[in-house]
């Protein structure tokens, strides 16, 4: 996997936290966040299967996290002390997990849809090659970026990397994304994890986050309140740095 790499390199004695983004973004979605955390920590942004600038299409969540476990055996020495993600990143993240109970001491998963939504997930290839050509198109952007609530000043960054995903790795995350269900491997996972939602989320989101609490032996649940899907990371990296912290 092709990634940014913040805070001291390999071999100083410092915790390593990995950090994964949401479906068509990229590592500039965890950038301010990355900054504020350092000075104290190693934090490694990866660029997740079929988004620009990525080594591989993408083909399936599990493929995604045997990618990403990979590149923490090569560059981590296979564990980390924390492991996040959002949305899409969340959902790589809770499966490499399940491939790996002791891949991590703590994480922090936001967002994750663990409920497939099945008429969505089979309108997802019909409606990709309809609108695909209007993916290079700035005002058809814009549309889409209003409704992902991001911050103004990301514009470019996700305008340029959209533009970037082809078709077929497009197609596959979105479908990846709505039919979703976490391994049953996951319940052996002891990681000290907390699952954060927004309460402006969808109920099926909301229900998402507190099944995975059942699901797993060291979980707690956070609904923030007057959020919206991934707004935490993206929009209140403050905050998000400060959960970081307290987990660690």
């Amino acid at each position: 996997m092709q990634m940014k790499i913040f805070g001291p390199h390999a071999g100083h004695q410092v915790p390593t936290i990995l950090l994964l983004h949401g479906g068509g973004l990229s590592w500039w979605n965890y950038a301010a966040v990355a900054k504020l955390l350092e000075p104290q920590y190693r934090v490694i942004l990866p660029i997740l299967d079929g988004h620009s600038g990525s080594d591989f299409p993408f083909t399936t969540i599990e493929n995604a996290a045997g990618h990403l476990i990979e590149t923490i055996d090569e560059v981590c020495g296979g564990h980390l002390s924390l492991l996040g993600g959002v949305s899409l990143g969340a959902q790589v993240a809770l499966a490499a997990m399940a491939q790996r109970a002791d891949l991590c001491d703590t994480a922090l998963i936001e967002s994750a849809l663990i409920r497939p939504m099945v008429f969505t997930h089979h309108l997802i290839r019909p409606a990709c090659t309809v609108s695909y050509p209007l993916i290079q198109k700035r005002w058809f952007a814009q549309l889409q970026f209003r409704a992902l609530h991001l911050p103004s000043e990301l514009f470019d960054a996700y305008y340029q990397d959209s533009c970037r995903i082809s078709k077929s790795s497009l197609a596959a995350l979105l479908a990846a994304n709505t039919g979703f269900s976490p391994a049953p491997e996951l319940k052996s996972c002891h990681a000290d994890t907390l699952f954060a939602v927004g309460s402006r989320e969808s109920p099926i989101m909301r229900r998402s986050a507190a099944e995975l609490c059942r699901l797993m032996p060291n979980a707690r649940l956070q609904v923030l309140q007057g959020y919206r899907h991934g707004e935490f990371s993206l929009s209140h990296p403050d905050l998000y740095a400060a959960a970081v912290r307290q987990l660690l």
